[in-house]
């Protein structure tokens, strides 16, 4: 989690994909930070685990199990949540998943999961949490994306499709919902070292020639996913909006 002292008390946060990695990070890290919490994940034995330490902070940390590709679940945990809370201030798109393959050897499927995780559910939540700040005057939706939404990625091509797709949902959103004091932005990480990264890109001979590609030489810490998260929450970002931040150590700022 950030070390970077953010005060949140008073505020609700709804954030999916909260069980693991990046998710249970933010969910975490804002219940550090005073919030009351609405948290969502397939793991439901996971997702206890990620409540009982929010409540131990001392805040109220509410659950809901769901699949993010089907539409019915978007539907109603976002429903539940709407329903249990009297305001939500925040929301954070943060459930994602990818299936990586060649584009010839792609699977409709996979296609289908992955498109519908990383880009529907996004738009089925926002479109019901949205009308709640709408009624409440205002409030801050994030989504989290992927520098694989800035170019083409090996092995990635959903994926890449979702997360280009993301970037283009976050901008409708800004323009549709900035009028009604809602602000929309996006994070776009490069890979992040989760328990589930780290075993990913843990062997030096993968992860040493992505590395040396990045100016900074490192991947990201989920605390530093976090802490993007909270500035862009936060009254000092009040006149960002439409944006897609990129925390990628400075890959993009390269040619070749």
């Amino acid at each position: 989690m950030s070390d970077t002292v953010y005060d949140f008390k008073g505020k609700t946060v709804i954030v999916t994909g909260a069980s693991k990695g990046i998710g249970r990070d933010i969910a975490l890290g804002f219940a550090r930070a005073g919030a009351s919490l609405g948290i969502t994940g397939r793991n439901e034995q996971e997702l206890r685990e990620v409540a009982e330490a929010a409540r131990a902070a001392g805040v109220r940390c509410e659950t809901r199990p769901a699949d993010l590709a089907s539409a019915a679940d978007c539907a109603a945990l976002a429903g539940h949540f709407a329903a249990l809370f009297p305001v939500i201030d925040i929301l954070v798109n943060n459930a994602g998943l990818s299936f990586p393959e060649k584009l010839v050897d792609l699977e409709v499927g996979h296609w289908d999961t992955t498109l519908a995780v990383n880009l529907r559910a996004p738009a089925l939540i926002s479109k019901v949490i949205a009308k709640k700040m709408i009624a409440a005057g205002g409030g801050t939706i994030i989504n989290i994306s992927s520098n694989a939404c800035l170019a083409g990625i090996e092995e990635h091509a959903a994926y890449c499709a979702s997360k280009f797709g993301l970037d283009g949902l976050t901008k409708v959103m800004a323009v549709e919902l900035g009028p009604h004091n809602i602000r929309v932005n996006a994070i776009a990480p490069t890979v992040v070292l989760t328990p589930m990264g780290t075993q990913v890109w843990g062997d030096p001979k993968k992860a040493d020639p992505v590395k040396a590609k990045i100016p900074l030489g490192r991947f990201a810490q989920p605390r530093e996913v976090t802490a993007a998260v909270f500035f862009l929450a936060s009254e000092g970002a009040g006149m960002i909006h439409g944006e897609t931040l990129i925390i990628d150590g400075g890959v993009n700022a390269k040619l070749y």
